[in-house]
Order: structure tokens, then C-alpha cells, then sequence
């Protein structure tokens, strides 16, 4: 497939630059792919397409403040943009200004934290090696700063509006965006309805958000990133599935987790690795029942994976009408629900 089939017309005034509040009055476009109806809802009404004993899946990664302000000891500045860890002081990055920084340079951000460039990447990145006295992530946390997308131009009020509000796993370069919409009640709400909560954790990097610059999609490559399935959530996966209930993944970061770790249909591996899944139209679905997503960047791999659930034409119409609709679009902007493939009934 090529990656203008993924393209669509976005007007700039429709990418969001503050959060909704509270967090679940944005607006639910629901998909029902069975029928390929779209109908419009507020988030606030999730409840109504859930069924007790369905399972939703969330990402309980937390943005840590990635970037870095600092300087060689010529002076020039330099950013660092934290990626992958790779050992307790060792991290994949990316560069600004990339074609200067040469293996063996070392940058200065305090009298506490400096860092050594130690190689490179195969994205263009460089790996580099921190010294640092004390404990990385409390220097982290006061010389850092937490990095919002670039089509955001506004400083946010209260930088934790970019965090979901469970989060708890350090680690990510940008947040689970789908998880944003959901607040601590609705989710007591949902659990006392039935509704079974797990969660995962993949710590969001460069293979969530690396342009797709070829052609050809199926010639992308995606870039690792670290996930963790824990017991308790892959054994609700395997009793929800067995009790023919839905599984549904609550953002594609999520999804891209459960997909990786399927042996089959009914079950998910338990622990840690990493994954470099990249989904588009043609795959094969093992886990995943639902989805609860955003509306994604055109020519993006994120669209192409809800185009693999729903199916691309659908969801490319489904975007158009959103953009007729006036829907806010990507990380700070409206949710959507895609329904089951095979059930058109009243629920997922």
C-alpha cells in the first residue's frame, strides 16, 4: 500500500491546543465497522457501549521530562531528547543539532548532570552515556522538561493535563494520548458497572511517532519500544476472553502491546520486552475486540493501524466527517470508539 492512501485534508484551526475540562466532556465519534455506521456521542457516554464483563485495556506509562537543555564545552547549545534506556545511565536520543554532535562530545547541562556521546543510532540519533551525581531521575525531574508534540504552540497551565490521570510506570517521550479523556470517577464508575480494568505499560518512543518516509509502507521500520504485561492483566485477558466478552484496548499503544504479546486468540505472554510491531491494512487481529483512540496524524502509522481495525476507506470517511463536524483533532482533541468488527448489536 502506499502512503498516500492514508492522506487526508486537515484545517489547521481543528489541532488542539488545550485540553477539554474536565477531561471526558470531549467528544466520542463511535464507529460501528459490522454496520459502518458513525454516530456522535460525548466520552462521558462510554459507558452505554460497555457490557459487565468486558475488559479495557490501558497504558500506564508516564511522560518523564525528555528534553534537555545544554552546552559543549565550546558553548554552542544542544538538546538532547530522551528516547530508550538502554542501562541505568546509557539512553538512545535524538540531537539538535544533530550534524554537529560527533561521537565523543560531551555536553554539559549542570554541575550535576553532563553526558558523553558514546555512537550512533540507525535513525540519526546518538547514544549517549550520563554522569550525573545523585539520583538521575530527581535531577531529571528538576532540569528537564516534559516535551509536548510540535503542533502544539501553547504552553499548557498545569503540565500534568499531559499525563493520564493513571499513570505510575516512568518512561515515556509522549503520553498515551487516548487514555487523556478518562477521569478517576468515570473509571469507579465503570468498574462498580462491571466493566474490568488491566493495564500494561510500553513506554512510547520513536516507534509511536517516526514519520513513515517511504513510499511503500510495508518497507517502514518501526522502532523498539519496551513493554510490560503483568500477571493479574493477562490473566483478566484470557478469563474475559474465554467468557466471550470484549477486550478492548484503550489507545494504540496499548493495542500495539497486547498484538505483540499474542501467542493466539485467547491469551497474552506475561512480562517484558520490546516490540517493533508496525500494523496496517491486512493484519490479522489475535486480541483486541475494541478500540478507544484519537484522531491521528495524516500518512502517520497510527492511522494506518485503525485502518487495519475498521478498515481504511471507513476510517478515512469517518475522518472527513469529523473534519465537517468540527471534531478536535490529535493529542489535546476529541476521541473515537471503534465498535466491534463482527457485532453490530447495541454494545461492542
Amino acid at each position: 500500500m502506499l502512503l498516500n492512501d492514508f492522506d487526508y485534508e486537515l484545517p489547521e484551526e481543528l489541532i488542539a491546543q488545550k485540553p477539554i475540562e474536565p477531561r471526558n466532556a470531549s467528544r466520542l465519534m463511535v464507529l460501528n465497522p459490522a454496520t459502518q455506521e458513525i454516530s456522535h456521542e460525548h466520552f462521558y457516554d462510554l459507558q452505554k457501549f460497555l457490557s459487565a464483563g468486558d475488559a479495557l485495556i490501558f497504558n500506564d506509562t508516564r511522560v518523564i521530562p525528555a528534553r534537555l537543555i545544554g552546552n559543549k564545552s565550546t558553548g554552542g547549545r544542544v538538546e538532547i531528547f530522551l528516547l530508550r534506556r538502554i542501562d541505568a545511565a546509557t539512553w538512545e536520543t535524538l540531537v539538535k543539532p544533530g550534524r554537529k554532535i560527533h561521537e565523543g562530545a560531551e555536553i554539559f547541562f549542570s554541575d550535576e548532570l553532563s553526558c558523553k556521546v558514546i555512537g550512533r543510532t540507525d535513525f540519526g540519533g546518538r547514544v549517549v552515556q550520563f554522569k550525573f551525581d545523585g539520583v538521575f531521575e530527581e535531577i531529571l525531574d528538576r532540569l528537564g522538561e516534559t516535551p509536548l508534540p510540535p503542533y502544539i504552540h501553547e504552553k499548557l497551565d498545569d503540565i500534568e493535563r499531559y499525563q493520564t490521570v493513571y499513570n505510575r510506570e516512568r518512561g515515556s517521550a509522549a503520553a498515551p494520548t487516548a487514555g487523556l479523556h478518562f477521569t478517576k470517577q468515570q473509571m469507579i464508575d465503570l468498574e462498580n458497572f462491571g466493566v474490568n480494568l488491566g493495564f500494561v505499560t510500553l513506554h512510547v518512543g520513536l516507534g509511536t511517532f517516526r514519520p513513515v518516509q517511504t513510499e511503500n509502507i510495508e518497507e517502514h521500520q518501526m522502532h523498539e519500544e519496551f513493554y510490560t504485561i503483568p500477571a493479574e492483566t493477562a490473566k483478566l485477558i484470557h478469563e474475559t476472553k474465554l467468557a466471550g466478552k470484549k477486550v478492548i484496548a484503550v489507545g494504540t499503544t496499548s493495542i500495539r502491546t497486547l498484538e505483540s504479546a499474542a501467542p493466539d486468540n485467547f491469551s497474552v505472554k506475561v512480562g517484558s520486552d520490546s516490540t517493533k510491531i508496525f500494523i496496517y491494512p491486512g493484519y490479522e487481529f489475535k486480541i483486541v475486540d475494541a478500540l478507544i483512540t484519537n484522531f491521528h496524524l495524516p500518512k502517520s502509522t497510527l492511522i494506518m493501524l485503525v485502518s487495519a481495525f475498521a478498515g481504511r476507506e471507513f476510517i478515512l470517511r469517518a475522518y472527513n466527517e469529523a473534519v465537517r463536524e468540527r471534531y478536535r483533532f490529535f493529542s489535546f482533541g476529541d476521541a473515537m470508539l471503534i465498535r466491534s468488527r463482527i457485532d453490530g448489536g447495541s454494545n461492542l
